[in-house]
């Protein structure tokens, strides 16, 4: 069994993983249970506690005939956690994870893409395993679509068979960021699911406190980049906050609340720059976005800007002036 973090390859075994004939590439990946942490807002906690117990009590529920396929879909919009939860299933269940790769599934040989479909099923069959199925749109759309190919429409028949010969033991966690195209048929197979979206403003606030490290006196200033970051992923979130952390550490300085609330009305993390002009420009169209847009009060912004709340006023006069 893994030990928490430590793929069975790292510790002198190798196991063969299933190739595909013409590339040589490998079908599946085994990946190391992940260290980061995974958030989830209350229902999708309560989804996957709900899976878990099922899982967890499968032959209790079996044996009474309530027990359902072991098959969660997730589905959501890119950087939000979909991986990640797959790994932390697989850990917290004791369990090794297979990744499908789908640059090697996906053969431009016809009928290549539903043998190398075949060979993971096949290969995950009784490793009482968690195989994850990643962006599986690409291979499951709905067979009414009449611009595919005959040969995509047969794949999504292989994967409804790989899906339907598996034994009661394993577990499969697939991923889609277009769940609108996939095929009802597949739908059915996946009888747990989680809808994911971008986090709302106390799953941010807890995503910048911990990728922040952030202490209780910086609270303030952590929930202000909640209200402002509205609409970003969670991965956007880790991005910023951790290239924050590096730049304060490479300028020996303070973790600097201005910039990085730049960084995320830019897109982008620059900390560089030692004009004065160009730090008070930042200040300014922060202080308008923070009052105007995130209705925050003056004397909140001029504490996450650390500036006085009359250098507040007078950057919303400056903005006001400009317009």
């Amino acid at each position: 069994m893994n030990r928490k973090g430590v793929p069975l390859r790292a510790s002198g075994y190798s196991e063969a993983l299933p190739l595909d004939s013409k590339s040589r590439l490998p079908l599946l990946e085994e990946l190391p249970w992940p260290n980061s942490p995974v958030f989830l807002d209350s229902s999708g906690k309560e989804q996957f506690s709900a899976f878990l117990t099922d899982v967890t009590n499968h032959e209790l529920l079996a044996s009474k005939g309530l027990a359902s396929r072991l098959a969660l879909m997730l589905s959501g919009p890119p950087g939000t956690g979909k991986t990640l939860l797959a790994g932390h299933l697989a850990s917290q269940l004791g369990r090794k994870l297979y990744v499908a790769r789908l640059d090697s599934i996906i053969s431009s040989m016809l009928g290549d893409t539903a043998k190398n479909v075949r060979s993971i099923f096949d290969f995950v069959a009784g490793k009482h395993a968690v195989l994850f199925l990643d962006e599986l749109d690409a291979i499951a759309k709905m067979r009414d679509d009449r611009h595919e190919l005959g040969e995509l429409k047969r794949v999504v028949n292989t994967v409804i068979q790989g899906l339907d010969s598996l034994d009661e033991s394993t577990i499969v966690v697939a991923a889609t960021n277009h769940a609108q195209i996939l095929d009802k048929a597949i739908w059915r197979r996946f009888p747990y699911k989680i809808e994911f979206g971008h986090p709302d403003l106390d799953l941010r606030h807890a995503l910048w406190s911990h990728f922040l490290s952030a202490s209780e006196d910086q609270d303030q200033q952590i929930s202000v980049l909640s209200r402002m970051s509205n609409g970003m992923s969670g991965a956007d979130i880790e991005q910023h906050a951790l290239a924050a952390r590096r730049r304060s550490v490479l300028d020996s300085s303070p973790l600097d609340m201005a910039s990085l609330g730049g960084a995320i009305l830019n897109k982008k993390v620059d900390h560089r720059g030692d004009a004065s002009a160009r730090l008070s420009d930042l200040k300014r169209r922060l202080a308008h976005h923070l009052v105007n847009e995130c209705d925050i009060a003056q004397s909140e912004t001029a504490r996450f800007l650390g500036v006085s709340r009359q250098a507040v006023s007078a950057y919303l006069k400056a903005t006001t002036d400009a317009q």
